[in-house]
């Protein structure tokens, strides 16, 4: 099938690098010429496991593009997906002029039939903007020519994101029309073999599922936060108490690893447009607020640990810091709990030392070049006349480190462990003062 992509962002790429995997012929469409440029070189401009190859590998065999050409776009594909971006808007609302331009675009070019599929992330009733910005551009063409809107949300974890289009747990496919669910069907054929992971429902559905299901993990993360910081003031271990609730078939294992606060583009940005969604239908979402509010608070724990640990006095001192990405396997920094300690440690006077297996140059270019941070090429030669540690990405790499140098490296033994990586027995054993999420009361 042919198949049309505007936006070669996270989602975008890797939808269109995927369906070109099974055999489809896709287009890719932005308006970032040197983007564009840059994947025409072969150029991937994020990091994502497996991506890269599946790009080039389908570039090569004639079945992936890329242009800045819009109307060439709009006549390459039946189906048209728009997988734009949809930022946060001041009040926390998501917004949609970049997927209603695109509408817009489609309308203006197209002269047969098209599927215009919504794969951003999009409010409750988008669809409907989306169907109205299309019929408004053709009846200004005095066209009449018939399309169809689907809403057809993303599941795609960062780091993950080949592995979970490729082998979806579900496909969700909002529409109205019997036919075209079929051709959503006939798409999706290949990723859905082993057995019926598509769901077809009404749009609406269809477009508040994909928020519910990241606030609902988001509301997992937050929750576990809120019993950590209650386990220390109880001088409990909440990774016994993860373990035993995890136990349980009902609540299961996922999501509800304590640490110091989500961040990523989905979590944040989803469970603040949906609270601002129920606001504009009247409906006071009390959880959801509370959702971010703990969120927000969790990512200052780890500087008030350590501001605590130094008494506040850290104006001179230097903090080795381990992990910059929000999670491992992406170089995403977008709301990332680094970020948060980071500036605070500097508003506080202190330097950091600081190393990411991938997301270096994300860093350099959010802070640019600062006095009082310094980029290692290695995660041991952040501890090179530091302070103390703290660690805030889960890398693997950092799971099981030479705890001698370290000891012998930092100016004090500390360690401000925001996942949880350590023991706290083994670690005062060997000398530390180790400071972890919700692990007693000196965590």
């Amino acid at each position: 099938m042919k198949v049309t992509i505007y936006g070669s962002g996270y989602v975008g790429l890797v939808t269109g690098a995927c369906l070109a995997e099974v055999g489809n012929q896709v287009l890719c469409v932005d308006i970032d010429q040197d983007k564009i440029a840059r994947l025409n070189q072969g150029e991937i401009p994020i990091y994502e496991p497996g991506l890269e190859d599946m790009v080039a590998d389908n570039v090569q065999a004639g079945r992936l593009a890329f242009t800045t050409d819009a109307a060439e776009g709009v006549r390459h594909g039946l189906f048209q997906f728009i997988a734009v971006g949809t930022p946060p808007d001041e009040d926390g609302s998501a917004d949609l002029r970049h997927v209603l331009a695109v509408a817009r675009t489609v309308a203006e070019h197209m002269d047969e039939y098209r599927i215009v599929v919504t794969k951003s992330t999009v409010p409750v009733g988008t669809s409907d903007k989306v169907h109205e910005a299309m019929g408004t551009t053709l009846a200004g063409r005095n066209a009449q020519i018939d399309f169809d809107v689907v809403s057809n949300p993303e599941f795609l974890k960062e780091g993950a994101a080949v592995d979970d289009f490729m082998k979806p747990d579900r496909i969700i496919v909002g529409t109205d029309n019997p036919r075209t669910g079929e051709l959503m069907r006939a798409l999706y054929g290949p990723f859905n073999r082993n057995h019926d992971r598509v769901m077809v429902m009404d749009i609406r559905s269809a477009e508040l599922t994909k928020y519910a299901a990241n606030a609902m993990l988001a509301t997992k993360i937050s929750f576990m936060n809120e019993l950590a910081n209650l386990a220390e003031a109880l001088d409990a271990d909440i990774e016994h108490v993860r373990q035993g609730i995890g136990s349980d078939p009902r609540i299961g294992y996922h999501f509800i690893y304590p640490g110091c606060g989500y961040g990523g583009s989905c979590f944040p940005k989803d469970v603040k447009a949906l609270e601002r969604t129920a606001r504009q239908v009247g409906f006071k979402a009390q959880l959801l607020t509370a959702v971010e509010d703990v969120n927000e608070r969790q990512k200052e724990r780890l500087f008030q640990k350590i501001h605590t640990h130094f008494k506040g006095d850290l104006k001179g001192r230097t903090i080795a810091l381990w992990g910059l990405a929000f999670k491992p396997n992406t170089d995403d920094m977008r709301e990332a709990s680094s970020r948060m300690l980071m500036e605070a440690l500097w508003a506080a006077g202190a330097r950091v030392r600081a190393h990411d297996p991938v997301a270096m140059k994300e860093c350099a270019h959010l802070y640019g070049q600062r006095d009082d941070l310094v980029l290692c090429d290695h995660h041991e030669q952040t501890l090179e006349g530091a302070d103390a540690l703290a660690i805030v990405t889960e890398w693997n790499v950092f799971r099981s480190p030479d705890f001698e140098l370290i000891r012998k490296q930092l100016k004090e033994p500390a360690i401000f462990d925001g996942r949880n990586l350590y023991e706290p027995k083994h670690m005062e054993d060997m000398g530390f003062a180790y400071y972890a999420i919700g692990r007693g009361r000196k965590g």
